[in-house]
């Protein structure tokens, strides 16, 4: 299993005008955390997979709200793999705020997809490899 923690200060533009953050914005943060849990474990960008011919949409998305969030809040996005990439991902996710109060989980599913044929494929060997320490 791989878990990483990701930091995100809430920002005015993401509120609502009770100053809540919109709910939306919980899929951008949930985006956030997945890139850096990525960078983090030594992969390459999106942008370097897709050079190297592979795509990652994402295909299923969850999103279950428990408490509000507010402007200024420094957030914890921890985001965690539990099983190895097929030729799909699932990102598991669980908000907190600075009393470590869980405000939000979610889950996300990203599929592997060929640039040249849009079709589904595997992942790349060099993600594979990197996730073998994990599982």
């Amino acid at each position: 299993m791989l878990t990483y923690d990701a930091k995100i200060r809430t920002r005015y533009g993401e509120t609502d005008k009770m100053g809540v953050i919109y709910h939306a914005n919980y899929i951008n943060y949930y985006e956030i955390a997945r890139t850096e849990m990525l960078r983090s474990t030594g992969l390459y960008s999106y942008d370097e997979m897709e050079r190297d011919g592979v795509m990652m949409p994402v295909v299923e998305i969850e999103s279950k709200y428990l408490m509000p969030a507010y402007y200024d809040e420094c957030l914890t996005v921890r985001v965690t793999v539990r099983e190895p990439p097929t030729a799909r991902i699932t990102f598991h996710y669980e908000i907190y705020n600075e009393k470590r109060e869980l405000l939000n989980t979610g889950r996300a599913v990203l599929v592997f997809i060929s640039v040249k044929s849009g079709r589904p494929c595997r992942p790349p060997k060099k993600l594979i490899d990197c996730f073998k320490e994990y599982f």
